[in-house]
């Protein structure tokens, strides 16, 4: 059956769910955690006001804020009568300003999930996040649908209309493609979500007290966890119930537009993601390697680590060929190129929002590669940081960053791997031709298996089936 066939009798499925619902099944309480929100926070409001479905309640929950966040989003304060598609609806928006927060963005969810327990739904929003109009409708349909059910995400990208800048708008790019690929994993795995992203999920009340109640917890984000959301998905995961990724809701979020954000970013994310993988006990969270929810982790860890290999080996077994003039070209080696490349494509096709510079981002093949060397830095920092077991406050190095904070620290890697290529050089050239040979005899063989395993599996993703689903 043809791709476009089955996203129809897909759509022809949901919406006969869908056409059976009414307005209010059940009562939805909307948490929205603001710092330092001012350019977003009323976009952000707006679009929860425009929904088809409006939540019953909306918490703007401001904390360790020194912008005009509170002022802004206090115009908003109040009930709101709104007609939509589905009816008349009433909701009525609230701001705290909860000042400083030593939880931060836990201690700001906490805080909301206190107003809105007694609701059958909580919805949680980050300060930047945007949804489309029938996001909110198309959850509570699904999660009313299955009781099974304990949070359900959006299906996250970023809308690039607004970026400037070439490095911005490469950046962007770049984390585009990433949320497209992260989307579709979870969707072509039976919609299983490994994260129900804090940006724009719902999560079902009685799930989250399972989830306390299974952990002896008195709230359901903890703070010794940098993914909060992360360890609540895996937490929720281990009550008995279903953590999924909805095929129609949809949020833009906002995206990283310098390198040092990004990279706090990445770097926080990937750090909290290893200590929830770490078998063991690392601080007060409890490692679940073998978790169902961290299969994917696993899975990218061990990628990121193979693309490391081929890249760093290439470049030193390609220079020390050349050294010695026994460098051979084949056209073999532009087979792995071109299979990334089109996979890239493929992934971009993907978009609901497709561009043109989605697709220059990935045909040109450079743009991706320069963003891979940039995430295998991160990689590099997270893990390096995990085992050197030194305490840091990743939450405030983000915030630092993002603010603009003086900081090299995003150029260590590189760094580091200039300075093992010259070490590297060095060595090389105090060794014998014997010995020079018998290396590149050996390192290329090796470079050459793990590459070719590379490229089948990226041809495994390039054909296979994508059940019409659009990320």
């Amino acid at each position: 059956m043809a791709g476009a066939e089955l996203e129809g009798h897909f759509e022809q499925d949901f919406m006969s769910v869908l056409e059976n619902t009414t307005v209010h099944r059940s009562t939805i309480g909307c948490i929205i955690p603001a710092y330092n929100e001012e350019e977003s926070i009323a976009d952000v409001i707006q679009g929860l006001l425009t929904q088809t479905r409006v939540p019953d309640v909306i918490h703007v929950v401001v904390n360790n804020t020194s912008d005009n966040t509170v002022k802004i989003a206090s115009e908003f304060a109040g009930p709101h009568e709104v007609t939509t598609d589905l009816g008349e609806q009433f909701t009525e928006v609230f701001v705290h300003d909860i000042g400083k927060n030593p939880d931060k963005k836990v201690g700001a969810l906490n805080y909301g999930y206190s107003l809105v327990e007694g609701c059958d739904y909580l919805l949680g929003v980050d300060g930047d996040t945007i949804a489309d109009s029938r996001a909110v409708e198309y959850l509570e349909t699904e999660a009313v649908s299955d009781s099974r059910i304990g949070g359900i995400s959006a299906i996250y990208s970023i809308d690039d209309k607004p970026i400037k800048g070439t490095i911005a708008k490469w950046l962007i790019a770049g984390q585009r493609t990433q949320f497209a690929a992260f989307n579709l994993q979870n969707l072509l795995r039976g919609r299983n979500m490994a994260v129900l992203g804090g940006q724009f999920s719902i999560f079902s009340t009685n799930a989250l007290r399972d989830a306390m109640k299974a952990n002896h917890q008195s709230t359901p984000w903890v703070k010794d966890s940098e993914v909060e959301d992360s360890l609540l998905s895996l937490q929720i995961k281990s009550a008995g119930y279903l953590t999924k990724i909805s095929p129609y809701a949809r949020a833009d979020v906002g995206g990283m537009t310098t390198l040092k954000g990004y990279d706090a970013q990445q770097v926080k994310w990937t750090f909290g993601a290893i200590e929830l993988m770490w078998p063991g006990q690392r601080g007060d969270t409890k490692g679940q390697p073998f978790h169902p929810n961290l299969r994917l982790r696993w899975f990218e860890n061990f990628g990121m680590l193979t693309n490391l290999f081929v890249r760093v080996a290439f470049l030193m077994l390609l220079a020390g060929s050349l050294s010695i003039n026994a460098f051979v070209f084949s056209p073999l080696w532009l087979i792995p190129v071109g299979a990334a490349i089109l996979l890239n494509i493929r992934i971009a096709r993907t978009m609901k929002n497709c561009n043109q510079r989605d697709i220059a981002f990935a045909a040109l093949g450079f743009p991706a590669e320069i963003f891979m060397w940039i995430r295998l830095s991160h990689f590099i920092r997270s893990w390096t940081r995990f085992l050197s077991r030194k305490k840091v406050d990743n939450w405030a190095m983000q915030a630092k960053a993002e603010r603009g904070g003086a900081s090299i620290g995003h150029w260590a890697p590189f760094i580091i791997l200039a300075l093992v290529l010259v070490a590297t050089a060095v060595i090389w050239n105090m060794l014998g031709p014997v010995v020079q040979s018998s290396i590149l005899w050996i390192g290329w063989p090796i470079v050459g298996v793990v590459t070719v395993l590379q490229t089948l599996l990226m041809l495994t993703k390039l054909f296979r089936r994508y059940q019409g689903y659009k990320v």
